[in-house]
């Protein structure tokens, strides 16, 4: 895949995070004194743009953001670390927003708000094929409408495009979707909901791989948190344990997994290398707080690796 000429185009959310850390999430009708309240730039497509733009990887950014402030800081956000963003369109919606809960222990939750990320129409994507064509990898979640996806999908196949789903928040998508789908990175809780299978073990994420590539997907990479990745497909295979690190903040941990494999796939390295590629910049990132703020530099990753 290596073409230094080519972008990785990333089509997806922006969202302003609203952070709050909290000892554990409040039961229903229970209030607890939270800590910590801070603002950052977010979104999962945004989120992984910049962890590619961060680790030297060349980004082109598509999304939609309102006509207020946290749209403009979300572009400057992204224009500072090196990424395209001439296709982030300002349109007449409020910018999207992520609420999110940060336990003490690491472990988040979140509720987001669409807001101009739920815009996009199936129509809206045509004008895109071009990009798609000339891009190396085509980088997809789950946060705009699952019409529009399923539009990216096909035109991407047309092209000959590999596409990178990362499929959070989950949503049901078309089964002849599927073999679009070059390489797809659910976390244990979203391979659960895709096969019915509970992922709760190497054995089980094993078995949610095999379904999932069933249905025509070449790669499967199961993210599993603290006991690493398991790989299924026709380019990698087998677990890669994660590194041991304290874990502060997983906000960004799978955004930055993604655009450590993204970079590495664009520079031309095995999946085996570009999987080592986005654990270790993950590992920098579940070690500090916030989404964007915490994702390492290619530098950081470098010198933290480095014997001794």
């Amino acid at each position: 895949m290596q073409n230094p000429h080519a972008p990785i185009l990333v089509i997806g959310s922006l969202n302003m995070d609203l952070v709050m850390r909290t000892p554990r999430v409040p039961q229903a009708g229970e209030t607890l004194h939270g800590h910590d309240f801070s603002t950052h730039h977010g979104g999962k497509g945004a989120n992984q743009a910049f962890a590619c733009a961060r680790l030297g990887g060349h980004v082109h950014m598509i999304g939609r953001v309102g006509k207020d402030d946290f749209g403009q800081r979300l572009k400057d956000g992204l224009s500072t670390v090196g990424a395209n963003i001439d296709g982030i369109e300002t349109v007449d919606a409020p910018t999207g927003v992520a609420m999110i809960l940060v336990e003490d222990n690491g472990q988040n939750r979140i509720l987001l708000s669409a807001g101009a990320n739920g815009t996009y129409t199936p129509e809206d994507i045509d004008p895109l094929a071009p990009a798609i064509r000339q891009a190396c990898l085509l980088v997809l979640q789950l946060e705009i409408p699952v019409p529009a996806i399923v539009r990216l999908l096909a035109i991407a196949k047309a092209a000959g495009t590999p596409v990178l789903l990362n499929p959070a928040p989950m949503a049901a998508l078309p089964d002849n979707c599927w073999d679009a789908v070059t390489y797809l990175i659910p976390n244990e809780t979203e391979a659960s909901e895709l096969t019915g299978i509970p992922v709760d073990s190497l054995d089980s994420a094993s078995q949610a791989a095999k379904q999932l590539l069933a249905r025509g997907v070449k790669q499967v990479l199961i993210t599993l948190g603290s006991q690493g990745v398991w790989a299924a497909g026709a380019e990698a295979n087998g677990h890669f344990p994660a590194q041991k690190v304290h874990a502060i903040d997983t906000t960004a941990a799978g955004d930055t997994f993604i655009g450590g494999i993204a970079t590495g796939l664009q520079e031309g390295l095995s999946l085996t290398e570009a999987i080592q590629l986005g654990q270790a910049a993950s590992a920098i990132t579940v070690s500090r707080r916030g989404a964007q703020s915490a994702i390492p530099a290619r530098h950081e990753v470098t010198s933290a690796n480095q014997p001794g």
